[in-house]
């Protein structure tokens, strides 16, 4: 937890060492801790109140009755008020959240009392008057009260923003509507005449779509290996050097928001606690907001038991649909008040320096970078074969396929995590689609859309692979549902893609994103043609599939499969895991299992688009480094704090 900002953004140090002092008068703080605060004020140029609070020296509760005392104000704890409701919808809860104030109830005289965790200085009780409208009367409470009687407050309009916001400014870019008009009539016609003329002209319709499909699989792949072997001429080009990074103080770091979302994961969120707070940034200037669904009691229990620090914060996140990460992260969104904002999943290990990393990469990135992605790859990548070809893909993907296309400026699909954003630059773009099931590829795409940029920098977070198969059937099926909504959101209207993002742009999306999908499909059918053409008789082959076509299509399969082989090698070699080197050999199997995965994901997108098919985690064998469960205190403002539109105890 931090104070914010006050409006009139002056610091006032010898105020500020007074409730230092007023503190280890009351017994609150020792002399020690306070020159320790004090000391860490200096080298990162926080709030005194701030470090005390991040350090777990001090409880909001006590700071702020000092702070209300030294500032000659009322102390009032307005986490149990009871708001006025008529009054609320005069103004918005983000300019709330943002300011740090909220208004409370009418004084028997008319008068609106107020809540601020800032100072009640005469501009600030102007500014608020001025909002809203009548006379007002300031009283002093934390900034975590603040936030929590906000989100009490405002519970349905945060999460119809959360749902709804997207939809209602630009529908055309939501996934809620899987198929528009057109591209029902487009489609439909299209299928009925493919089915028409494989019963008037089998041979030559058959001919015709083995062709295609022959074509768009070596395309789609070509493409990727071109970009990779871009992404290769980068391989040792470091966008962030650890010099520059050993340089930066503390005291010209920005705030930064961590969001968190998880469900589901009480068997690893002690672990995830431990990760986070292995983050090499000040505690002072860092907002972790771990995002909970209010069905899922155990991993709620479990955070708690975790013994979080004093800068992870619960916010629940109220049932309904659709129950997804994307709205759970808009709520986070919405309570951010990081200058940059980033997204972890509950298994993540990322580069104890990344954050610092992502600060110097925005300075260094181009005009209109709104976003960095990191690297991801896995600690478990040894485990069986699936974890092995999971560890290769992602190693080609990240290591040499994203520097690719970022060397090329094409739009860059954002990984599931260690996404570092502009804060200001994410709410302009509306956030994250909460119906669409890769919110983050889409999100990527619609960065582009608006001319606008997203980067890679060279840190890694490592994640747990996924060991089950059948997990993974899921996992990916999900993916591909979501590039499959993505492609169809994002060509409702082709030529304004154009304009916007540019021929190359759109070409690159539509090779990426709707090219990976049709890739995967087309994996069986050239499977079964190659098969049929070797149980079968040549004669009978050749009364569907003329010859000139199979070798067209065999020649295209097996360059195909050679080129993601290769590729794939490239992975394993960039990350020195050499073992993994020979495994390669196997990505034509791996393929098909894509190509399952993704007819599942063709019928889901049919009969339930936005069904967010859960992925387990915590299911390796390896060791995950499980910290021991530590001591808990009995001090009743070391309890971890717990937020939301709904607030669990």
């Amino acid at each position: 937890m931090r104070i914010t900002q006050p409006l009139n953004t002056t610091r006032t140090t010898t105020a500020e060492l007074s409730v230092g002092e007023l503190l280890v008068t009351r017994g609150l703080i020792t002399d020690e801790q306070r020159r320790n605060a004090l000391a860490t004020q200096a080298q990162t140029g926080s709030r005194l109140g701030t470090i005390l609070i991040a350090s777990g020296a001090v409880h909001p509760r006590d700071l702020y009755r000092a702070l209300a005392d030294a500032w000659g104000a009322e102390y009032l704890d307005v986490s149990r008020s009871e708001l006025d409701e008529t009054i609320l919808p005069r103004v918005d809860p983000g300019q709330l959240i943002r300011e740090s104030w909220i208004p409370l109830f009418r004084d028997p005289d008319g008068t609106i009392a107020v809540a601020t965790a800032e100072r009640p200085t005469e501009t600030l009780h102007d500014h608020i008057e001025l909002t809203l409208g009548e006379p007002v009367r300031l009283v002093v409470s934390s900034d975590w009260s603040v936030s929590k009687a906000i989100q009490l407050g405002y519970r349905d309009a945060v999460v119809d923003r959360a749902t709804e916001q997207l939809w209602r400014d630009h529908p055309e870019a939501s996934a809620r509507v899987v198929l528009d008009r057109r591209q029902q009539i487009v489609g439909g016609l299209t299928l009925v005449s493919v089915i028409a003329l494989i019963v008037l002209f089998p041979t030559a319709t058959l001919s015709v779509l083995s062709l295609l499909l022959a074509t768009g699989f070596l395309v789609g792949i070509a493409f990727k290996f071109v970009v990779c072997m871009t992404g290769a001429r980068k391989e040792f080009e470091q966008t962030v050097t650890a010099a520059e990074v050993a340089a930066l103080t503390d005291e010209e770091l920005p705030i930064y928001t961590v969001l968190v979302p998880c469900y589901r994961e009480s068997e690893i969120i002690g672990q995830l606690v431990t990760n986070l707070g292995r983050l090499d940034y000040p505690s002072d200037k860092l907002e972790i907001l771990l995002l909970l669904e209010a069905d899922d009691d155990e991993t709620l229990a479990a955070a708690k038991a975790s013994n979080p620090d004093h800068t992870i914060t619960f916010v629940i996140i109220p049932d309904g649909q659709p129950k997804t990460k994307p709205k759970a992260c808009n709520v986070g969104l919405f309570l951010a008040k990081g200058d940059f904002l980033v997204i972890y999943d509950a298994e993540d290990r990322p580069d104890a320096d990344q954050l610092k990393r992502a600060v110097i990469g925005f300075r260094k990135a181009r005009r209109g970078t709104v976003c960095l992605q990191a690297a991801l790859n896995y600690f478990n990548a040894g485990e069986n074969a699936l974890t092995r070809m999971f560890t290769l893909e992602y190693s080609f993907w990240f290591d040499y396929m994203l520097p690719g296309l970022d060397a090329r400026r094409l739009p860059i699909p954002l990984g599931g995590t260690s996404n570092h954003f502009r804060t200001d630059a994410l709410r302009e773009l509306g956030g994250w689609d909460p119906y669409n099931v890769t919110e983050d590829a889409d999100l990527g795409i619609r960065v582009a859309a608006r001319g606008q940029r997203v980067g890679v920098i060279d840190s890694t977070t490592f994640e747990e692979a996924n060991r089950a198969y059948g997990n993974w059937v899921r996992q990916r099926s999900r993916w591909i549902k979501g590039y499959m909504q993505t492609t169809l959101v994002h060509t409702r209207h082709p030529i304004r893609l154009v304009q916007q993002a540019g021929l190359m742009q759109a070409l690159g999306f539509g090779m990426l994103i709707g090219g990976t999908a049709v890739s995967f499909l087309a994996v069986i059918p050239l499977y079964l043609v190659f098969l049929v053409s070797l149980c079968l008789p040549a004669a009978e082959v050749g009364k569907y599939f003329p010859g000139w076509v199979l070798w067209f299509s065999l020649t295209n399969l097996l360059l195909g499969n050679g080129l993601m082989i290769w590729v794939s090698m490239m992975g394993a070699f960039r990350r020195r895991r050499y073992s993994l080197v020979l495994w390669a050999l196997l990505n034509p199997l791996y393929w098909l299992m894509h190509s399952v995965a993704a007819y599942k994901a063709l019928w889901q997108l049919a009969t339930r688009p936005h069904y967010w098919e859960k992925t387990a985690h915590g299911l390796t064998h390896e060791d995950t480094d499980v910290p021991a469960p530590g001591d808990h205190t009995e001090r009743e403002w070391n309890e971890p704090r717990v937020a939301g539109p709904v607030v669990a105890r």
